[in-house]
């Protein structure tokens, strides 16, 4: 899949439905380690492997942004499954989450990280860094994830991924929520974004 094109192509065939999305947002995070994330530009395909994750659950999760209740800016959490959710954050990082589980409920996966794949040429270790080098800004907001312009495919390969379960990054506001291993990602992959810490051992 090295020609932008013929791996739009590919992917296509390969594009998660809607019903990959409408499950909890734990089960959708895990699961999209290893997917291919790919946005079609008027230049060819850009993608790259998903190989970092975060789960905000709902309302109950203090971490999320629902936590809060509906506003014009996460009305998109709120559902259908399977469309994008692109918020800003510090007023000049965008990031990119997938819509889950059944509409109303307010659950989203934050992508963390990619594994550049083709069309990409800067840093995708972080979801700032991710959706700048994808183009991807509120313009793309609620955008359906099951079409053609923004999409994420099945795995490719049957090869199986250590993921490692971690807490999530920047979410201490949420009390006893911040400590819940809710954050995936693929371990010595050296596109994630932190990796685990190594704990010495006491002398």
């Amino acid at each position: 899949m090295d020609k932008p094109g013929r791996l739009k192509d590919e992917a296509i065939s390969r594009r998660l439905e809607r019903s990959f999305y409408a499950r909890d947002a734990e089960t959708v995070a895990r699961e999209l380690i290893g997917a291919l994330l790919v946005r079609a530009t008027p230049r060819g395909a850009q993608a790259g492997l998903v190989v970092e994750t975060e789960a905000y659950l709902g309302p109950h999760d203090l971490a999320a942004h629902s936590s809060k209740g509906r506003t014009p800016r996460n009305a998109v959490m709120f559902g259908p499954p399977g469309h994008a959710y692109v918020y800003m954050i510090y007023g000049i990082h965008h990031c990119l989450n997938a819509v889950t589980d059944v509409e109303g409920h307010a659950a989203a996966v934050l992508i963390r990280a990619l594994e550049p794949v083709a069309g990409i040429e800067t840093s995708t270790q972080g979801p700032g860094l991710l959706c700048r080098a994808l183009g991807i800004d509120r313009a793309h907001n609620g955008l359906d994830l099951t079409r053609d312009e923004l999409f994420f495919a099945a795995k490719n390969s049957a090869e199986p991924l250590e993921i490692v379960a971690a807490p999530r990054i920047g979410v201490d506001y949420a009390g006893a929520w911040a400590a819940l291993p809710l954050r995936f990602y693929v371990r010595g992959n050296p596109f994630v974004s932190r990796k685990e810490r190594t704990r010495r051992p006491k002398s």
